[in-house]
C-alpha cells in the first residue's frame, strides 16, 4: 500500500489484555501506520483517549453512538474476536463506520474446547479425579456412565464454529442433531441433522450453544427452556455467557435437571455473584473465557485486526463486516 493510497489516519487500540502487540506492530509498522494502545474500561475512556483515531480495535471497551458522534474520524471499528455485542452496530452503519470482526481465527480451538467440556463431563472425569485425590479410588462416584455412541449431541447455533464442533462430536459416534437461526443451515451433507428446538430440547443428552448474543438470545436457556430438558443434560457454552440464565442453571444443577454443565464463558467476567455460585458449584466444569486460544489463533486474531486496519486506511471495505454504512463510509 502506498502512502499516496493510504488515508491519513492513526489506529488506536482501546484495550488488550494479551500481554504483548508484537503482532499487530508487525502489521502496522511495515504498512507505515501510526498506531497506539490505550487502557480504556468505559465509553468515557474511549472518547477521552482516542480522538485522533481513523481505526479502533477493540476488545471490551463499549464502542457506543455517543463514542461514534465524538469520534467523527473513526471509519471502523474491528473487534478482537467473533461477537460484536460491545459495539453499537447499527449507529455505525448510521454514522458512516464500518463494523469488523475476526470470524475465523479460532473455530477448531472453539469447537474442540466445546466437545473437551463435554466429553469430560459425559465421562465422570471430574468427579473422578476428585475421588482419586481424596484417596477413595473409586468409579461409582461418576455413576451413571453412558456409551457415547447412544448419546445424542445437539446445537444450537450451526455455523462455523457449530459445524466443526458436530464433525468432532459425530466422530465419537454420537448422533448429532441441531437448529439455527439462519436458513439453510446446516448445509447439506452435514454431521448435523436438523431438527426443531423442541426436539432438540427435549431428546439431547448434550446441548452445546454456538450463537451469538442478541436480544433475541439472551437467556435463551432459561428456566422455561430447562424445564423442558432430557433429564442429565449436559449444557456446554463457549459462545456468550449471556445466553444462559445462571440463576435457572443453578436451580437446574441442583435439582438434577442438568447433571453438568461445561462453560468457558459468564454472563460477567471475571464472574459476579451469580457467576461464583456457578463457578463454585460441583458439577460445573469452567474455563477463563480460553476456547478461542492456541499460539496459532493467537497470532491469526491479532494480525488479522491489523490487516483489517490497513485495509480501511486502504479506501478498502474490511475483510469480514458485520454491517453496511448506510450513506457510505466516513470520509
Amino acid at each position: 500500500m502506498t502512502a499516496a493510497r493510504r488515508r491519513q489516519g492513526t489506529v488506536v487500540v482501546t484495550d488488550c489484555d494479551h500481554g504483548t502487540m508484537a503482532p499487530e506492530a508487525a502489521v502496522l509498522d511495515a504498512a507505515g501506520v501510526p498506531w497506539r494502545l490505550e487502557e480504556c474500561r468505559t465509553a468515557a475512556d474511549v472518547v477521552e483517549r482516542a480522538g485522533d483515531a481513523a481505526v479502533l480495535v477493540n476488545q471490551y471497551a463499549p464502542i457506543t453512538a455517543e463514542v461514534l458522534d465524538a469520534l467523527p474520524g473513526v471509519r471502523l471499528v474491528v473487534r478482537y474476536g467473533v461477537g460484536v455485542d460491545n459495539v453499537d452496530v447499527p449507529a455505525a452503519a448510521e454514522r458512516g463506520v464500518w463494523v469488523a470482526n475476526v470470524p475465523d481465527y479460532g473455530t477448531e480451538e472453539v469447537a474442540d474446547h466445546a466437545v473437551a467440556l463435554a466429553l469430560a463431563l459425559l465421562r465422570g472425569i471430574p468427579w473422578l479425579s476428585a475421588s482419586v485425590r481424596a484417596g477413595q479410588w473409586e468409579y461409582r462416584v461418576a455413576k451413571p456412565l453412558r456409551r457415547l455412541s447412544e448419546l445424542r449431541f445437539g446445537i444450537v447455533g450451526c455455523g462455523a464454529i457449530g459445524s466443526v464442533a458436530g464433525r468432532r462430536a459425530a466422530a465419537f459416534g454420537m448422533d448429532v442433531v441441531g437448529v439455527d437461526v439462519v436458513e439453510g443451515r446446516p448445509q447439506p451433507g452435514s454431521a448435523i441433522r436438523r431438527v426443531s428446538l423442541d426436539e432438540l430440547v427435549t431428546t439431547s443428552d448434550v446441548l452445546s450453544l454456538h450463537l451469538a448474543l442478541t436480544p433475541e438470545t439472551e437467556h435463551l436457556v432459561d428456566d422455561a427452556l430447562l424445564q423442558r430438558v432430557k433429564p442429565g443434560l449436559v449444557l456446554v457454552n463457549t459462545a456468550r455467557g449471556g445466553l444462559v440464565d445462571p440463576v435457572a442453571l443453578l436451580a437446574a444443577l441442583d435439582d438434577g435437571r442438568v447433571r453438568g454443565a461445561g462453560l468457558d464463558v459468564l454472563a460477567t467476567e471475571p464472574p459476579d455473584d451469580a457467576g461464583h455460585r456457578l463457578v463454585a458449584h460441583e458439577r460445573v466444569v469452567v474455563t477463563p473465557h480460553a476456547a478461542w486460544y492456541s499460539e496459532e489463533s493467537f497470532v491469526s486474531l491479532k494480525t488479522e485486526v491489523a490487516r483489517e486496519a490497513v485495509r480501511v486506511l486502504a479506501g478498502d471495505p474490511p475483510r469480514s463486516p458485520v454491517n453496511t454504512p448506510a450513506k457510505g463510509v466516513r470520509a
